[in-house]
């Protein structure tokens, strides 16, 4: 386990020696680019400049709820919304799709950074992305993700060797509020990875409303590792008496400690049947409601 004091101390002089000039981070609202962001901060101070890039890929209010959080750190919000679905456009396999993102990210700080003069990218990198990246079992968007050739002086990524629950206390030492430090992992391509095939504005519009409907029922209630619903296919259905071939919704709630192995969570049918009857209803474009029972592994804990 880290030594959180000395981890700080450490990280703040590494980044004095690795950043010299102007910077921008990558920020998500996350507690792995929070962290970052405070620590870089507090190595460069004005010379760090916080960016937030709108994919279209994100939950429902993530963007308001991001720029009302951290609106005191001079936050520069960027709309890539046609940006990114244009990426995304024909890519069915998940290592393509995950790359799309990546490229297109890259490029969106890229445009920002020569913007402001800023020769350095800040990111939340944490351990175990490396290690699914560089292990062939997905490419995070942030490691395996990045094309070959970025126009950045260097990358500084200053938690890359914890894991989540280390990352975590790291928050805690550091004052983040607990709405940051606790908070549920969301992946770095969004909702694209959420979607089986294809990311279409339809898809995005269905997956982002049963995803926000799972974690209504279920964040408070259950405090899962992660919670989240994934739109899979489309199969037939009945609704008003009328034959619909609708979207399929998978919903997943697993328990973990730093999200290397995971544990489907055993909820109550009660609240499963709640889930079903909400999503079914409100998203009329959605015809049936699984619940994910895999394990990590086999499985991991998002579906791409």
């Amino acid at each position: 386990m880290v030594k959180v004091d000395k981890f700080i101390h450490d990280s703040i002089e590494k980044i004095k020696t690795q950043i010299k000039g102007r910077a921008i981070i990558a920020l998500s609202g996350g507690v792995d680019s929070s962290v970052c962001a405070v620590l870089a901060h507090r190595a460069i101070g004005d010379m760090l400049t916080p960016i937030y890039i709108d994919t279209g890929l994100m939950r429902k209010g993530e963007t308001e709820r991001i720029k009302t959080i951290f609106s005191v750190m001079n936050l520069q919000v960027v709309d890539g919304k046609v940006n990114f679905l244009k990426a995304l456009k024909g890519q069915t396999d998940p290592e393509n799709k995950r790359k799309a993102v990546g490229e297109a990210f890259i490029r969106e700080f890229e445009k920002e950074a020569r913007k402001l003069g800023a020769r350095y990218l800040i990111q939340g990198t944490i351990y175990p992305d490396r290690i699914e990246s560089e292990g062939g079992i997905k490419s995070h968007h942030n490691v395996g993700g990045l094309p070959s050739v970025i126009d950045f002086e260097g990358i500084v990524e200053p938690i890359a060797d914890l894991y989540k629950d280390e990352v975590r206390e790291v928050a805690r030492a550091l004052g983040l509020p607990k709405e940051i430090s606790d908070r549920m992992p969301f992946p770095g391509p969004g909702l694209s990875v959420r979607i089986i095939g294809e990311v279409t504005e339809e898809k995005l519009d269905v997956v982002r409303e049963a995803n926000a409907i799972v974690e209504e029922e279920l964040l408070e209630k259950f405090a899962p590792w992660q919670t989240f619903a994934a739109l899979i296919e489309k199969g037939t259905g009945v609704k008003g008496d009328v034959r619909v071939h609708g979207w399929i919704i998978a919903v997943r709630a697993v328990s973990s400690r730093d999200g290397m192995t995971a544990e489907s969570m055993e909820l109550p049918w009660k609240v499963l049947r709640k889930i079903e009857s909400r999503i079914t209803s409100q998203i009329p474009n959605v015809s049936r409601v699984l619940y994910d029972l895999t394990p990590k592994p086999p499985a991991t804990i998002e579906f791409e």
